[in-house]
Protein backbone atom coordinates (compact mmCIF):
# COMPACT_ATOMS: atom_id res chain seq x y z
CA UNK A 1 0.00 0.00 0.00
CA UNK A 2 0.97 3.80 -0.66
CA UNK A 3 3.10 5.09 2.35
CA UNK A 4 1.21 8.90 2.69
CA UNK A 5 1.90 11.57 4.95
CA UNK A 6 -0.44 12.81 7.83
CA UNK A 7 -1.52 16.00 5.44
CA UNK A 8 -2.45 13.26 2.65
CA UNK A 9 -4.27 11.23 5.01
CA UNK A 10 -5.95 14.11 6.27
CA UNK A 11 -7.12 14.95 2.89
CA UNK A 12 -8.26 11.76 2.28
CA UNK A 13 -10.10 11.90 5.22
CA UNK A 14 -11.91 14.75 4.25
CA UNK A 15 -12.89 13.59 0.57
CA UNK A 16 -14.16 10.22 2.47
CA UNK A 17 -16.34 12.70 4.55
CA UNK A 18 -17.86 13.93 1.79
CA UNK A 19 -16.52 17.55 2.19
CA UNK A 20 -15.55 19.28 -0.98
CA UNK A 21 -12.49 20.68 -1.78
CA UNK A 22 -12.20 22.92 -4.46
CA UNK A 23 -8.55 24.78 -4.79
CA UNK A 24 -7.47 26.73 -7.78
CA UNK A 25 -3.93 28.04 -8.95
CA UNK A 26 -4.66 31.63 -6.96
CA UNK A 27 -2.82 31.88 -3.58
CA UNK A 28 -6.41 33.97 -2.80
CA UNK A 29 -8.19 31.05 -3.61
CA UNK A 30 -6.17 28.95 -1.77
CA UNK A 31 -6.50 30.85 1.44
CA UNK A 32 -10.19 30.60 0.93
CA UNK A 33 -10.30 27.23 0.69
CA UNK A 34 -8.02 26.72 3.47
CA UNK A 35 -9.64 29.10 5.74
CA UNK A 36 -12.85 27.15 5.72
CA UNK A 37 -11.37 23.38 6.61
CA UNK A 38 -10.89 22.21 9.93
CA UNK A 39 -8.70 23.16 12.81
CA UNK A 40 -5.88 21.00 11.57
CA UNK A 41 -5.65 23.09 8.38
CA UNK A 42 -4.72 26.55 10.06
CA UNK A 43 -1.48 27.44 9.47
CA UNK A 44 -0.49 24.94 6.72
CA UNK A 45 2.03 25.58 4.36
CA UNK A 46 0.81 25.91 0.68
CA UNK A 47 3.32 23.99 -0.91
CA UNK A 48 3.01 21.60 1.27
CA UNK A 49 -0.41 20.97 0.47
CA UNK A 50 -0.03 21.51 -3.54
CA UNK A 51 2.35 17.99 -3.24
CA UNK A 52 -0.03 16.63 -1.35
CA UNK A 53 -2.90 17.19 -3.28
CA UNK A 54 -0.32 15.92 -6.61
CA UNK A 55 0.94 12.86 -4.77
CA UNK A 56 -2.70 11.65 -4.40
CA UNK A 57 -3.35 12.16 -8.07
CA UNK A 58 -0.20 10.75 -9.00
CA UNK A 59 -1.04 7.87 -7.38
CA UNK A 60 -4.49 7.88 -8.89
CA UNK A 61 -6.66 8.40 -5.57
CA UNK A 62 -8.46 11.66 -6.51
CA UNK A 63 -9.57 12.66 -9.57
CA UNK A 64 -10.16 16.18 -10.15
CA UNK A 65 -12.78 18.40 -12.27
CA UNK A 66 -11.85 21.62 -13.45
CA UNK A 67 -14.70 24.20 -12.96
CA UNK A 68 -15.63 27.11 -14.82
CA UNK A 69 -14.24 29.69 -12.26
CA UNK A 70 -11.02 27.99 -12.76
CA UNK A 71 -10.97 26.31 -9.59
CA UNK A 72 -10.64 22.25 -9.06
CA UNK A 73 -12.96 19.57 -7.47
CA UNK A 74 -11.38 16.60 -6.09
CA UNK A 75 -13.56 13.48 -5.67
CA UNK A 76 -12.26 10.39 -3.78
CA UNK A 77 -12.27 7.31 -6.59
CA UNK A 78 -12.64 3.91 -6.17
CA UNK A 79 -8.81 3.34 -5.17
CA UNK A 80 -8.97 6.09 -2.73
CA UNK A 81 -11.91 5.02 -1.04
CA UNK A 82 -10.17 1.32 -0.87
CA UNK A 83 -6.92 3.43 0.64
CA UNK A 84 -9.05 5.67 3.35
CA UNK A 85 -10.35 2.50 4.61
CA UNK A 86 -7.12 1.36 5.14
CA UNK A 87 -6.29 4.42 7.73
CA UNK A 88 -9.98 3.87 9.25
CA UNK A 89 -9.00 0.07 10.17
CA UNK A 90 -6.23 1.28 11.67
CA UNK A 91 -7.67 3.68 13.85
CA UNK A 92 -10.45 1.40 15.33
CA UNK A 93 -11.32 0.75 18.86
CA UNK A 94 -13.88 -0.55 21.02
CA UNK A 95 -15.29 2.03 23.28
CA UNK A 96 -15.74 1.18 27.12
CA UNK A 97 -19.27 1.64 28.53
CA UNK A 98 -19.58 2.43 32.22
CA UNK A 99 -20.72 -0.41 32.85
CA UNK A 100 -20.46 -4.07 32.04
CA UNK A 101 -23.85 -5.97 30.63
CA UNK A 102 -22.73 -9.14 31.43
CA UNK A 103 -22.34 -10.18 28.10
CA UNK A 104 -19.59 -11.87 25.72
CA UNK A 105 -19.03 -11.03 22.29
CA UNK A 106 -17.38 -14.38 20.66
CA UNK A 107 -15.84 -13.67 17.30
CA UNK A 108 -15.34 -17.71 15.22
CA UNK A 109 -13.86 -17.85 11.81
CA UNK A 110 -13.17 -20.78 9.86
CA UNK A 111 -10.70 -19.50 7.31
CA UNK A 112 -9.62 -21.98 4.39
CA UNK A 113 -6.35 -23.05 4.45
CA UNK A 114 -5.55 -21.94 0.71
CA UNK A 115 -6.56 -18.28 2.29
CA UNK A 116 -3.60 -18.30 4.84
CA UNK A 117 -3.27 -14.60 4.67
CA UNK A 118 -6.77 -13.68 5.16
CA UNK A 119 -6.86 -15.81 8.57
CA UNK A 120 -3.78 -14.29 9.73
CA UNK A 121 -4.76 -10.74 8.82
CA UNK A 122 -8.52 -11.25 10.82
CA UNK A 123 -6.60 -12.89 14.02
CA UNK A 124 -4.21 -10.07 14.05
CA UNK A 125 -7.04 -7.44 13.61
CA UNK A 126 -9.02 -9.05 16.22
CA UNK A 127 -5.93 -9.10 18.48
CA UNK A 128 -5.05 -5.64 17.55
CA UNK A 129 -8.73 -3.97 18.50
CA UNK A 130 -8.27 -5.91 22.31
CA UNK A 131 -10.15 -9.65 21.63
CA UNK A 132 -8.51 -12.35 23.44
CA UNK A 133 -7.94 -15.67 22.00
CA UNK A 134 -9.54 -18.41 23.41
CA UNK A 135 -8.70 -20.89 20.60
CA UNK A 136 -6.96 -20.63 17.58
CA UNK A 137 -9.43 -19.18 15.41
CA UNK A 138 -12.03 -17.91 19.08
CA UNK A 139 -11.57 -14.47 20.04
CA UNK A 140 -13.64 -13.04 23.01
CA UNK A 141 -14.58 -9.70 24.66
CA UNK A 142 -16.70 -8.04 27.05
CA UNK A 143 -18.13 -4.93 25.38
CA UNK A 144 -19.86 -4.90 22.21
CA UNK A 145 -18.01 -4.65 19.34
CA UNK A 146 -20.20 -5.85 16.55
CA UNK A 147 -19.59 -2.41 14.61
CA UNK A 148 -15.86 -2.72 14.64
CA UNK A 149 -16.12 -6.72 13.97
CA UNK A 150 -18.55 -5.89 11.12
CA UNK A 151 -15.83 -3.39 9.69
CA UNK A 152 -13.49 -5.37 9.47
CA UNK A 153 -15.30 -8.54 8.24
CA UNK A 154 -16.36 -6.23 5.31
CA UNK A 155 -13.01 -4.96 4.70
CA UNK A 156 -11.08 -8.33 4.45
CA UNK A 157 -14.74 -9.36 2.11
CA UNK A 158 -14.38 -12.28 5.07
CA UNK A 159 -18.21 -12.35 6.40
CA UNK A 160 -18.90 -15.97 4.82
CA UNK A 161 -16.06 -16.95 7.58
CA UNK A 162 -16.74 -15.48 10.49
CA UNK A 163 -19.55 -15.82 13.20
CA UNK A 164 -20.93 -13.45 15.86
CA UNK A 165 -21.79 -14.75 19.18
CA UNK A 166 -23.30 -13.05 22.23
CA UNK A 167 -22.77 -15.70 24.97
CA UNK A 168 -24.13 -14.73 28.90
CA UNK A 169 -21.88 -17.39 30.52
CA UNK A 170 -18.11 -18.96 29.56
CA UNK A 171 -16.98 -21.76 31.60
CA UNK A 172 -13.35 -19.83 32.13
CA UNK A 173 -15.17 -16.69 32.57
CA UNK A 174 -13.01 -15.84 35.90
CA UNK A 175 -10.05 -15.57 34.15
CA UNK A 176 -11.18 -13.79 31.17
CA UNK A 177 -12.71 -11.38 33.74
CA UNK A 178 -9.22 -11.11 35.39
CA UNK A 179 -7.34 -10.33 31.77
CA UNK A 180 -10.11 -7.75 30.98
CA UNK A 181 -10.36 -6.38 34.90
CA UNK A 182 -13.78 -6.54 35.32
CA UNK A 183 -13.29 -7.92 38.93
Amino acid sequence: MLRLGSLSQKLLLLLGAGVALGFANSPRRYDQVIKALKKEFRGIDQRALSRSIRRLYEAKLIKYQELKDGSIKMILNKEGKKTLLHYKIDDLAISKPPRWDAKWRVVLFDVPEDQKELRDALRMRFKRLGLIELQKSVFVHPYDCRNEIDFIIEFFDARRYVRFIEALHIDNELHLKHRFRLL
